[in-house]
Parts: C-alpha cells; sequence; structure tokens
C-alpha cells in the first residue's frame, strides 16, 4: 500500500529501494525528475513492475485509516453479543412508481406534498412501529441522477423492497435498484404497486422481474410479491407481514448497549442548529452527551431528534435519528462510531479531515484548478486542447452534493471536461463568488439560495449563479452548456457526381471537361473533388460550370455540361467530378 502523490524519497524505502533507484529508472525511460518531486501513478506502478513489486495506491490518509480504526477500537465494537434488532428496508424502484406514496401510507403522514418536481429530493429514514414488532425505513430518490445515494443506501439495508408499477412495467431504474439490491447480498420483496388502476397488468410485471432473475414464489421462484395500491391503502399490512417474515428468517441482531457505531444517512447545514448529520445507529447505543466521530467531523452530542421530531436522550440500533452538536458536516455514507473520549475523537477526526484535504488538493493538482474562461471555450478546441466548463456546486445536504456532481461529470464530453472547483454544503458564500470570478466558473445552487450581500457582490463581479430545485433541470441546463461548446461536427453531403466523357482545349479557358451529370446537381462555387478508380486525385472549389457556350450555376443530372479546368488539366476520360458541401450535424 502506497499513497498518491509521493516523491521518489518517500516511495523510494516503502519498496526497499532508494529515491535514487527510482529516480534513475524514470531517466533511463526517458523520464527526468527530481528526487523530491511528485511522482504520477503510472511512473510509481512502472517503478514497481520493474522490480517485481505488487503495490496498491491509496489516497493520502488512507494508509493512517487503519490506525484511527485502531485508537476508535471499531473492530472490538463487533465482538460483543447481539440481540434481535430491528429490520432497516430500504424502498426502491423507478421514479414516479410511488415509492414516497408508499412510504407515506405506512406511517400515515403526508410527505409527498412537499416534494419539488415530484421527486425525493433527499433521502429520509422513519421508524415504523407494529404490534408484531418496529421497522426502519429508508426512502431513497427515484430519479437516475441518485444512483450513488440509492448504492449507499443498499449497502445500509437489511432488506430493499422494489416498488414497481402495475402499469408501467420494469423499467431501467428498476433494473438499476436491482443491480443495487443484488451487490448489497441483501433479500428483495417486490411490491407491485397501482393495482388500483384499469391498466394494472401484474403478470407483465412479474414477466419483466423473471427476466431479470426475479421469480415470484407463485411462479416457483423465491421472491416474494405483494399486490398492493399504495393510493388505497389496499394490502399493505400484508406488504409488512411479508417484510417481518424475511427479516425474521434472516436473523437480524446487533449489540444493544455500549458504544454505537453506524453510518450517515443525510448531512446539511440548518439555521439555528449548524451542522445536522441523520445517522442510522447500527449497534450499541448512542446518548446525548457522548463524543461522536464521523468521518473528519467530530462533536460531542449536543441532541438526538428523532424522526417524528422529538428530542430523546438514548437512540438503539436501526433507528434513526438526527445529531447536533457537530464541529462540521460529514459526508453522506462516512461511518460514525462514539469514541472513548473527546481527546481521540478530535485527534481522530483531526487527522481525517487533514488527510481529506491533502487528497482534495492532489486532485485538484493533477485535474488543473486553473481552467479557462468561457470565452478560452471555443480557442482551446481549437488548437486541440480539451475546453473546460468551470463549476462550484452548492446544496442543501451532502447527498443531494454529491448526487449532483456525479450526474454533472457524467455529461463530460472529450472535447469538454467539467471541472468542480469546489463543493460544499449551504448557500453560496462570497468566497465562492471570489473563486468563481478568478476562474471563469458558474456556481450552481441546488435548493439554496445566495443572500442578498452575496448576490450583490455576484452581480459586481459578473458571477453568475443559477438557483435550482429541480435536479432535471440542473442537467439539462449543463448538458445544453456542455453541447454549446462543442466545435461544430460537420458530415460531408455528396450533392452531385458527373462522369468525364472528353477533354478539350480552348485558348481563352485552357482545359475544360465535357461531363455528363449522373446524379444530383453539379453547382459552381461547391467544394470538388476528382476521383480517378476511386482514388481522390484533386480536390478544391468549382468556379467554372458552363452550357454549351454560356456560363450558369447549376446542372442537374442528365445534362451535359463543361467543367472548367484551369486549376487541375489532368483529367481523363472516365475520371468522376464529385461536389459536395459539409452539413452541420445538431449535437447530442
Amino acid at each position: 500500500m502506497i499513497e498518491r502523490n509521493g516523491s521518489a524519497q518517500e516511495v523510494g524505502p516503502k519498496l526497499d529501494r532508494t529515491g535514487a533507484d527510482i529516480v534513475r529508472f524514470l531517466l533511463q525511460s526517458g523520464e527526468m525528475v527530481m528526487a523530491t518531486q511528485t511522482l504520477t501513478d503510472e511512473q510509481v506502478l512502472g517503478f514497481a513492475e520493474s522490480i517485481g513489486a505488487d503495490v496498491r495506491l491509496v489516497d493520502p490518509g488512507e494508509e493512517r485509516e487503519e490506525e484511527m480504526r485502531d485508537m476508535l477500537d471499531v473492530d472490538d465494537l463487533d465482538e460483543r453479543d447481539g440481540v434481535t434488532r430491528p429490520p432497516v428496508i430500504t424502498i426502491m424502484g423507478h421514479v414516479d412508481h410511488g415509492k414516497t406514496k408508499l412510504l407515506d401510507t405506512i406511517r400515515n403522514a403526508n410527505v409527498v406534498a412537499g416534494e419539488a418536481g415530484g421527486i425525493t429530493q433527499h433521502i429520509g429514514a422513519y421508524m415504523v412501529e407494529r404490534d408484531s414488532g418496529a421497522l426502519t425505513f429508508i426512502d431513497t430518490p427515484g430519479h437516475a441522477a441518485f444512483t450513488a445515494i440509492r448504492a449507499r443506501g443498499a449497502e445500509a439495508t437489511d432488506i430493499v423492497v422494489l416498488v414497481v408499477a402495475a402499469d408501467d412495467g420494469v423499467m431501467p431504474q428498476t433494473i438499476e435498484a436491482i443491480n443495487h439490491a443484488k451487490a448489497a447480498d441483501v433479500p428483495i420483496i417486490v411490491a407491485i404497486n397501482k393495482m388500483d388502476r384499469e391498466a394494472a397488468n401484474p403478470d407483465r410485471v412479474m414477466n419483466g422481474l423473471s427476466e431479470q432473475g426475479l421469480v415470484p414464489e407463485e411462479w416457483g421462484g423465491d421472491t416474494v410479491m405483494v399486490k398492493i395500491s399504495a393510493l388505497q391503502n389496499d394490502n399493505i399490512d400484508a406488504l409488512l407481514d411479508a417484510i417481518q417474515l424475511v427479516a425474521e428468517v434472516e436473523e437480524l441482531t446487533a449489540p444493544a448497549t455500549g458504544r454505537a457505531a453506524g453510518v450517515v444517512l443525510e448531512s446539511n447545514i440548518e439555521v439555528g442548529k449548524g451542522p445536522v448529520a441523520t445517522i442510522l445507529v447500527q449497534q450499541g447505543q448512542v446518548e446525548v452527551g457522548q463524543p461522536l466521530v464521523a468521518g473528519g467531523t467530530w462533536g460531542r452530542v449536543r441532541a438526538l431528534i428523532n424522526d417524528r421530531g422529538e428530542r430523546i436522550k438514548i437512540a438503539g440500533p436501526s433507528m434513526p435519528v438526527q445529531v447536533l452538536g457537530l464541529s462540521d458536516v460529514p459526508r453522506a455514507g462516512d461511518e460514525f462510531v462514539i469514541a472513548q473520549d473527546e481527546k481521540t475523537a478530535g485527534k481522530v477526526a483531526d487527522t481525517r479531515a487533514h488527510y481529506r484535504r491533502v487528497a482534495s488538493i492532489a486532485r485538484e493538482g493533477a485535474g488543473g484548478a486553473s481552467g479557462a474562461k468561457l470565452e478560452d471555450l471555443f480557442s482551446d478546441v481549437q488548437i486541440g486542447e480539451a475546453a473546460k466548463l468551470e463549476l462550484i456546486i452548492r446544496a442543501d445536504t451532502h447527498g443531494s452534493l454529491e448526487a449532483l456532481a456525479d450526474s454533472l461529470a457524467g455529461l463530460e464530453r472529450p472535447e469538454v471536461k467539467i471541472n468542480f472547483l469546489h463543493k460544499a454544503v449551504g448557500p453560496p458564500a462570497e468566497s465562492d463568488v471570489t473563486l468563481a470570478q478568478a476562474a471563469g466558473a458558474t456556481i450552481i445552487a441546488f435548493n439554496t439560495r445566495p443572500d442578498r450581500g452575496v448576490r450583490a457582490i455576484a452581480d459586481q463581479e459578473g458571477v453568475e449563479i443559477r438557483t435550482y430545485e429541480i435536479i432535471y433541470k440542473v442537467i439539462e441546463d449543463i448538458e445544453a452548456a456542455v453541447i454549446g461548446m462543442l466545435e461544430p461536427e460537420f458530415k460531408e453531403v455528396v450533392t452531385g457526381e458527373a462522369e468525364v466523357r472528353e477533354v478539350f482545349k480552348t485558348k481563352s479557358a485552357g482545359n475544360v471537361a465535357g461531363c455528363l451529370v449522373q446524379s444530383g446537381v453539379i453547382t459552381r462555387n461547391d467544394k470538388v473533388r476528382f476521383l480517378r478508380n476511386g482514388t481522390v486525385i484533386w480536390h478544391g472549389t468549382l468556379t467554372s460550370l458552363k452550357r454549351f457556350t454560356d456560363d450558369v450555376t447549376e446542372v442537374r443530372a442528365g445534362f451535359e455540361c463543361g467543367v472548367g479546368l484551369s486549376d487541375f488539366q489532368e483529367l481523363i476520360p472516365g475520371d468522376i467530378i464529385e461536389t459536395y458541401e459539409d452539413v452541420e450535424v445538431p449535437r447530442t
């Protein structure tokens, strides 16, 4: 294991060699480097291969992560005796198939009305109490842009409920959800929703799912499928019974007491509360007053708020709660653990934060954060360099931030690169405007808005801040910008073809080729090429075109014409004169 961005002096001893050995090897390979110069991944791997060493390159700080886990005694937490715990269920499926409505029906609370654009904007986690036991639900967004969050949701769950609309069937995001669940190795229960609709066709749904390896029990398979209507509250109890039955088979357990560990589902900054993290406790207990470490941030738990908005003192296994008191916003997906004491918590978090900053700076250095201003993009493309669309992204939550960045990165083209100068949770700040002005960047604000002072500075500096509430619109706008930056793409279209029948010599115009137009239209001033046996022997512009002795602008198929040969005199009978034009092709 070797950290990236090390120098020859730093990497050499880890491979039982000196820095001079690496410098010598690279010099022999035609690369001049100094012993203190940062090495690329290719240089390190090349040297390692030359000495027969098998290495794994890691980001700065990753090598220290094992040490940090040892400090927190994380591995010891798993050795405690466990008791039965509530299952954690993730709702997945295609957009508009009724995931949020199903969760709304289950917990009997209206969370649908507040969702802009009809899609869930962030992950929510809720605990539902039943006579037969509690169930914890994680609601993941249904839009394809949130693939990363959905994958993380699958990893944090015990059971996936796959919602498929009976009147729509298996869709691309349905298949994505299946793949994520399979990758996480968790059981899948299918909720065939919208059975109240006239176009409902559950057999078609089951057939489509069978093609994806999910064969229903009633067809001899092992996948539980329940036909429901979330809108009409039909068969919801049967679905919950099926979930609890699968949970019993899975025999889910976790230590119920002692120091807690789990995962950060979401994080954001709230006015009056500061950094807020929604966590899922996976083992042990979180108590108010304990030091909690989550990734590169930490703090003494100031308050715990459950899914009903109530302040509680203790949160146990499978409970989702909001935590107040952290020093900064952790990343969605970060593991959290209750530390033994504040000193340990602070040291671990500071070490992780330091190495994350080092890794971030290294990535920016590798990707080139200097960038180009928008007006330079076309010239960059024309001289063969990739243009860059510089972006600063601000979002209300870390999950939205990551998902949006992943989606926008996917819009890159070979000719236009997308570079993220800065990504952060919270509204755009003055520092963002300063950075954007210096680098020619655009600020994207998703579900958050700049205050009046920041807007005034942005206007003064000519920095554009684009605000959005619906992720589809962000993607559409940036895609349009990327396409607009591309150099126009042209397709060659042959407009006419004529065969040379005879070459005449004239005193006034030199040689003239007598031709018969065989297809299309031969037009004066068209681009033209002369072909002999399929090989291009000359190309240029058609400047002279005659019908008999008259100058004409065009000659159509079936008619004879004379083509002046002032620039090329070597045509012979049988040669082909082909005219063509370059037609701009719309970018897609």
